[in-house]
């Protein structure tokens, strides 16, 4: 049975209802991608108040991994409510935030000793980084990267790249934030056409007469000795894949530059996997694939499968440096989304899982590839693992961003039963945050749709 059902037009009246209710009782702050009022989640189907039935290719930005209502994560949570909700871990312990952080520093080995401190969103994990960083080096400059999108709150809106929507009107920010080059070899000065992935993680080592991630690195290193000077950096903050600002995978080879230069100079390296975390790349997270550790993880999102939770996870020398009461939160580690996040773990150490994701992945990146060739509105077909993007444009040689085009193919696909984003600092990149357990066929359903969504461009 098609996992797609359609029995009113888009969106239904009882949306429509639902819709013109908000409007009048709800901060018209947070966007809307669709028209659509859930009633029910399964799996990779969310059903509508009209009974509409639509795949949901964006876990709910990136955060229902295992799919809606993953029946561990659900029964760990049932569980857990039987016992208790809340005592706050600044009152009253309790053992699912020490297991779980026990676990979350068990992710990563080679970096010694780990600590773990839990909190709410991924913003607020990532101002609770800066604050550890600055904490342990005693210095106060932080470097994030064009594209990079870190969160809501203020540290966090500073770091991010994308002034509307996400600051205007909201400044003056926290100072001491610099911003380097991410290495997006699509847009890089004097790089023409689709340069594909980078060539220099090739174990030859880079075949072009100019190497793009040697490039990007001395436009950081430089940045950072003229406008900062290295002793007064207390972190570098980076998305493995740029998330908001496009899904644009960093390069291993730049990444491996980046840690030797926070080797040298005493830089605390932060990876923010909030959205690459917990399977969205192929691997729990995107740092153990891409031979990198940082000093700092931030996660959020998939780590507790659709409850609150994030976390800083990273070397103790880093997490110790602040002092009792330094950090902390009435909320910070709830119980339930605690035991959810045990059962995330539990689920993805069975291998099937994460081999499920890659292969979900390869299917998808050769069906996106495929459209990269069949349409000329695409100018590039990105990502890693099952995190993947199309970007679209108005002109493949000038590259000009195409915002009105990816809105169109959004729209489109909800009218017709899929529920897809757009992203990109030009708002012209379709991302793919698919469920991680969804079947092949319900995948082929999906991307039908939006196959359908991009001729539908060409026509017009």
């Amino acid at each position: 049975m098609p996992a797609i059902h359609l029995q009113t037009e888009i969106p239904g009246p009882r949306s429509r209802a639902v819709f013109a209710e908000r409007q009048q009782h709800v901060a018209p702050g947070p966007f809307h991608t669709t028209p659509i009022v859930a009633a029910h989640a399964e799996g990779s189907v969310i059903t509508d108040v009209d009974g509409n039935r639509f795949l949901d290719l964006t876990s709910g930005i990136g955060v229902t991994n295992l799919g809606h209502r993953d029946p561990a994560v659900m029964e760990a949570v049932a569980r857990q409510a039987e016992q208790f909700v809340h005592t706050s871990i600044n009152v009253v312990a309790y053992e699912g935030y020490v297991q779980l952080a026990k676990r979350l520093n068990a992710l990563l080995p080679e970096a010694g000793p780990c600590k773990t401190f839990l909190a709410n969103s991924g913003a607020e994990a990532v101002e609770n980084a800066v604050k550890f960083a600055r904490a342990a080096t005693g210095r106060q400059a932080v470097v994030a990267f064009e594209h990079g999108y870190h969160g809501r709150t203020y540290m966090a809106m500073a770091l991010t790249a994308k002034a509307h929507p996400y600051k205007s009107g909201f400044a003056p920010f926290p100072a001491e934030v610099y911003r380097a080059a991410y290495p997006d070899f699509y847009r890089w000065p004097g790089v023409t056409g689709d340069p594909g992935a980078c060539p220099s993680a090739a174990e030859s080592g880079c075949p072009l007469s100019r190497c793009l991630c040697q490039e990007a690195f001395a436009a950081f290193a430089e940045m950072a000795r003229a406008q900062i000077g290295e002793t007064n950096v207390a972190a570098v903050i980076i998305e493995p894949v740029a998330g908001e600002g496009g899904f644009i995978p960093a390069p291993a080879p730049f990444l491996k530059l980046l840690r030797e230069w926070c080797d040298k100079h005493g830089v605390v390296l932060i990876f923010d996997e909030v959205q690459t975390g917990f399977g969205r790349t192929g691997s729990l997270l995107a740092c153990q694939q891409l031979g990198v550790t940082p000093d700092l993880v931030v996660m959020a999102k998939g780590l507790a499968n659709g409850l609150p939770l994030s976390a800083v996870t990273g070397r103790a020398a880093v997490i110790d440096a602040v002092g009792l009461g330094g950090v902390g939160g009435t909320y910070c580690g709830n119980p339930l989304a605690c035991a959810a996040a045990l059962a995330v773990l539990d689920r993805f150490e069975d291998p099937a899982v994460l081999a499920h994701a890659r292969h979900l992945g390869e299917q998808l990146r050769q069906r996106l590839d495929g459209f990269a060739q069949q349409f000329p509105q695409i100018g590039q077909a990105r990502g890693l693992g099952p995190m993947r993007a199309l970007e679209l444009v108005s002109d493949r040689q000038a590259k000009t961003p195409d915002k009105a085009a990816a809105q169109s193919v959004v729209r489109y696909a909800y009218e017709h039963g899929v529920i897809v984003m757009a992203c990109g600092t030009h708002g012209n990149v379709l991302r793919f945050l698919i469920p991680l357990t969804m079947a092949e066929e319900e995948l082929e359903e999906g991307l039908a749709v939006i196959e359908a969504a991009l001729a539908s461009l060409a026509k017009a």
